[in-house]
């Protein structure tokens, strides 16, 4: 079962220069899952944070569920992220000494149909890497226009 459901933070690749990533579980319920099989998931905006050692993300927007009854879920809710007790430390002593954040860049399904989201431990961009990239990509974009 192959999934094609690949939400990107395309955003995040221009505002951040990633050092590190991985991918982690998230913790959903049920319409949120079903909205997110349907590709009704956003995560321009969204950053996580650190709380009483443990990761949440805050600022995934996942659509209401159209046929979910009362039961359905808050779309803008802090969610939990699922990685090792060894990993959230090592995330989290970075996070707090050297000023470095962590970005959801990719949200997807595995092969047996659990949510997953990859994020990245990353610095800023400056204002003159952000023209760099943006020069890149125009010069990429005119390479494959004459081919």
């Amino acid at each position: 079962m192959s999934s094609d459901i690949n939400i990107r933070n395309k955003r995040a690749s221009f505002d951040y220069e990633f050092i590190e990533e991985y991918n982690a579980g998230i913790v959903l319920t049920g319409t949120e899952i079903k909205s997110i099989r349907a590709g009704k998931a956003s995560l321009v905006d969204s950053y996580c944070y650190f709380s009483r050692g443990e990761l949440w993300v805050r600022g995934i927007h996942i659509a209401e569920y159209r046929l979910g009854t009362y039961y359905n879920h808050e779309e803008k809710r802090e969610r939990k992220l699922l990685l090792t007790r060894k990993e959230l430390r090592k995330w989290e002593r970075k996070v707090k000494e050297s000023g470095l954040t962590i970005v959801p860049v990719k949200l997807f399904l595995t092969d047996k149909g659990w949510a997953k989201l990859r994020i990245a431990l990353a610095k800023g961009k400056k204002e003159f890497d952000k023209r760099e990239s943006l020069k890149l990509k125009d010069a990429k974009r005119e390479m494959e226009r004459f081919r």
